[in-house]
């Protein structure tokens, strides 16, 4: 059924002229229509121009020309009528201005669904300013007759102008279709949906600008309901013919369909009733608009058939991207140009798709599978765990230790017991430093691995609030029974510590324990080993000790001290020692005035970013530059995955009432870390979308959720092949030592979490995006404060090249470090200043796993598990970046 555009009488299908006011009828296509739940057809607010007056009827309206309305509106003249009601032009005498005024008829005042309507018109309206939205100002009443006052627009309506001239000009179009964009934009900025965008409410007013009128059916964008189907067939988007709710890309299908008009002067679909409508937009697919007009711009027919996806998800997911795809769209250099600061909604829609040719993508893809296998090629002459096999597992080892400690007397089952595994760095130093690197990395593999296993246990649950992990020396050794047992790589004995009981009532003599099954836990030979006087003292209570020296049985060359303790004939103590050893009770720490001055600098710092990062978020977020979506969406990430961390390497413990405080704590923990990095993104970022918003296009279009998108793809591609690239230099770097002799540096280390496996190499896995997220933007915030104080951008990026050199440098070897660390500097700062966050977020990612993931890759190794998850897991995600960069575009074509 159709309803006049001008009365709202029931026209026939066939009728090109109203019964009633012989008004022509353009096309069936601009008469509006609300489909209830229930289904039934309903006339709604059909389209009235609020343009030129309207000569044919200026004199049949319900107020003469000259009328004065409540002292105020003096009438002009009769603009337009329909179903809702007369639109006039008037004179606001009170403010001197043209207005529009719509008035409601009176008979249909008493229908409260219609009167709620109008009211919701003014409701919504109202809350959009925008040049290229018509402005409504106000509702009142006169003589029992509700109006709205609007502005005036002098100009006609879009869909009068295309009967007129058929379609609009290539640039013309462009223009318009921007300006269409930035007000649909303002609009669901401020959570307004449209529901009946069509040509008869676009007005061109006689400067040649688009508005955007008639919010007779828009609504909330949370106030949406499934089933509740409002708008005009011919302009309705599929998801709204199938009961589906409105939202921001239904309105975009109705401007799809209008900028397809536009641009070709036709429409992509006929028909002619609702039920045919339905079927065209659900089913059918459109005419390409080049059939229609050969010299359409390739990218506008791409930015119309986005519009017009059937699947809202593959539609533009904002007025502002459609706007960015559109020829000379550029919204952000539009607000930049203007001084303004551009919404993180107007950076994410800027820099078009953004995504990869296949022939880069394919590159980009070889190139990261190509430096990860000479990454692993590297790794044997690189890392610690090339030195010499790592072949016990966190398992083996624990049974190990435990039975130390029954040989010790310790046989009591212990009520809470942890382990962990750490670097053995200082042996390793002090031989990199004495001796030739290529003699002593060779003898590395009889000593084995520089990694040690320390195992804790205790009769009550080892409580530790704050850290929530169990340290060598945390809890401490307070509880009688408490044993800690340390194994190097081969798991032979290191240390053995054992807390006396507390009350001692015997007199007997003291009696020295057998020493004899501690040595042959420890690997060593005692009849090489002779009696010295002791100098080594127990941390723990003894009445006998004992101390002895003999060579080290992977090289005699080296001498070991082996110091002991015991209490009532029973080992308390037990160390192996080498001459890398240091009495680290007794080291004294030698202060100078300057590191000082330096010591007291970082907290001070520290204390003065909290209070102007509060001072700048606060004065952000007052006019209203604050990014509040994406400091909510990073605090959450931040605190779920710290809390993963938790839950998967804290030590937890049976009695509930402990863990409740150890969980608080933790919760507390997460919260202030959180809670502090948001704070201070909302302090910074808005400076930085300011002044360099080109370099957060893909980080901005992630926190919207948009992972799809291509140009998030080409991102992650780019910076998964710098960071391993810049792993590689780490690699060549530690490897260089193995092959050419004086080259004192000790290899990688791998991450210890990641070897012990289980629920700590889960645990690792979770905090890396916390790490490496920190990590970049830290050296983002370098870059900004380089920005503004430097004033140039060359300048800025030559000296974050500098900084990341500088921090790159691990101190063991100035002449070998540095030329790894000036191209590692370079390679991040491209990443960086060149294609932004989310790529240099994805480097530090990638650079960070492939230094510390446990090499070289031993399917046999206990931690085989790890390594080939983290591989599976990096290769999968730049496996997942690399289809996404490519678009809608094909997979195996070769064509840029």
């Amino acid at each position: 059924m159709a309803f006049c555009t001008q009365c709202g009488t029931t026209v026939p299908g066939s009728a090109r002229f109203c019964p009633a006011c012989g008004a022509e009828q353009s096309s069936m296509s601009q008469m509006a229509t609300a489909v209830s739940p229930a289904g039934s057809a309903a006339p709604v607010t059909p389209s009235i121009p609020i343009g030129r007056l309207d000569s044919s009827s200026s004199s049949a309206g319900a107020f003469a020309p000259g009328a004065v309305l409540g002292g105020r509106y003096r009438i002009i003249g009769l603009l337009g009528r329909g179903g809702m009601g007369e639109v006039y032009r008037a004179d606001d005498l009170r403010l001197g201005q043209p207005v529009s005024l719509k008035f409601l008829p009176r008979s249909l005042a008493s229908k409260p669904a219609l009167l709620e309507r109008f009211n919701a018109e003014v409701r919504h309206a109202r809350q959009v300013s925008h040049p290229n939205v018509c402005r409504v100002y106000d509702i009142g009443e006169i003589d029992g007759q509700s109006f709205l006052t609007m502005e005036y627009v002098d100009g006609e309506d879009l869909a009068t102008l295309l009967r007129r001239i058929g379609r609009l000009p290539a640039a013309k179009a462009n223009e318009v279709a921007r300006q269409l964009c930035a007000g649909l934009y303002a609009a669901h900025e401020q959570g307004v949906l449209h529901r009946d965008l069509k040509p008869s409410n676009v007005m061109i007013d006689n400067e040649g600008r688009a508005r955007i009128t008639d919010f007779g059916l828009a609504v909330r964008s949370d106030e949406t309901v499934a089933g509740d189907t409002s708008g005009t067939p011919a302009y309705m988007a599929p998801e709204q013919f199938e009961g589906g709710a409105a939202t921001e890309r239904s309105d975009l299908y109705s401007l799809g369909l209008i900028l397809y008009e536009m641009y070709t002067g036709q429409r992509p679909f006929e028909a002619a009733s609702a039920a045919e409508w339905r079927t065209r937009h659900t089913r059918a697919e459109p005419t390409l608009p080049s059939a229609v007009d050969a010299g359409i711009d390739d990218a506008v027919e791409r930015a119309i058939l986005r519009c017009l996806e059937k699947d809202p998800s593959r539609r533009p997911s904002s007025a502002l991207q459609l706007a960015s795809a559109l020829p000379g769209g550029n919204p952000l250099a539009e607000a930049l140009a203007a001084g303004e600061t551009p919404s993180p909604e107007m950076v994410a829609a800027a820099g078009g798709e953004g995504g990869s040719a296949p022939r880069a993508a394919w590159v980009k893809l070889l190139g990261v599978v190509v430096t990860i296998v000479a990454i692993l090629m590297l790794s044997p002459y690189s890392s610690d765990l090339g030195l010499a096999p790592y072949t016990n597992s966190a398992d083996v080892l624990r049974d190990r230790a435990r039975d130390v400690l029954a040989t010790a007397g310790l046989t009591a089952r212990p009520q809470d017991s942890d382990s962990w595994l750490q670097r053995d760095y200082v042996p390793i130093h002090y031989l990199s430093v004495l001796t030739p690197s290529t003699w002593w990395r060779r003898h590395m593999a009889a000593q084995g691995p520089p990694i040690s296993f320390t195992y804790r246990q205790s009769p009550r649950w080892m409580e530790n609030d704050w850290t929530a992990r169990v340290a060598y020396d945390d809890p401490a050794y307070e509880v009688s029974g408490m044993g800690t047992v340390t194994l190097d790589g081969k798991a032979r004995l290191r240390l053995l510590r054992i807390v006396p009981p507390q009350l001692d009532s015997t007199a007997t003599a003291a009696s020295p324990p057998d020493w004899a099954p501690l040595f042959r836990d420890a690997g060593l030979d005692a009849g090489r080993f002779h009696a010295v006087v002791p100098i080594w003292l127990s941390p723990e209570a003894f009445d006998t000790r004992s101390e002895w020296t003999g060579p080290a049985p992977w090289d005699s060359s080296t001498a070991l001290r082996v110091s002991a303790a015991g209490f009532h004939g029973k080992p308390v103590y037990f160390e192996v020692f080498g001459p890398w050893s240091r009495p680290q009770r007794m080291l004294e720490t030698k202060g100078t005035t300057s590191a000082s001055i330096a010591g007291a600098m970082i907290p001070i710092a520290i204390t003065l970013m909290l209070v102007v990062g509060v001072f700048f978020a606060r004065r952000n977020l007052a006019l209203g530059r604050g990014d509040r979506r994406g400091a909510l969406r990073l605090a959450w990430f931040l605190f779920v995955m710290a809390m993963l961390s938790f839950f998967l390497r804290g030590h937890h413990l049976g009695d509930f009432s402990l863990e409740f405080g150890t969980l608080i704590a933790s919760i507390a923990r997460a919260l202030l870390a959180s809670s502090i990095i948001s704070m201070l993104y909302l302090a910074l970022e808005p400076y930085v979308r300011r002044r360099m918003p080109e370099l957060l296009i893909g980080w901005a279009r992630l926190l919207e959720g948009r992972t799809r998108d291509p140009r998030i793809g080409r991102d992650v591609m780019i910076g998964a092949w710098i960071g391993s690239l810049v792993a590689l230099v780490v690699h060549v770097t530690n490897a260089l030592p193995t092959w050419i002799p004086f080259l004192g540096q000790t290899p990688l280390s791998p991450n210890v979490d990641a070897m012990y496996g289980g629920r700590r190499f889960l645990a690792v896995l979770f905090s890396l995006p916390i790490n490496t997220l920190v990590t970049a933007t830290l050296l983002f915030s370098v870059l900004f404060v380089l920005r503004v104080v430097l004033r140039q951008p060359r300048l800025a990026v030559a000296g974050l090249m500098v900084f990341i050199t500088l921090s790159a440098l691990g101190g063991e070897n100035f002449a070998l470090e540095t030329p790894g660390a000036v191209v590692m500097g370079a390679l991040m700062t491209l990443a960086l200043a060149r294609f932004g966050l989310l790529t240099a977020v994805t480097a530090t990612l990638f650079q960070t796993a492939l230094t510390f993931i446990p090499l070289p890759l031993d399917f046999t190794a206990p931690y085989a598990t790890s390594t080939i998850v983290t591989l599976v897991v990096l290769l999968a995600l730049t496996l997942y970046a690399f289809r996404i960069s490519l678009g809608s575009q094909k997979l195996f074509t070769l064509e840029d």
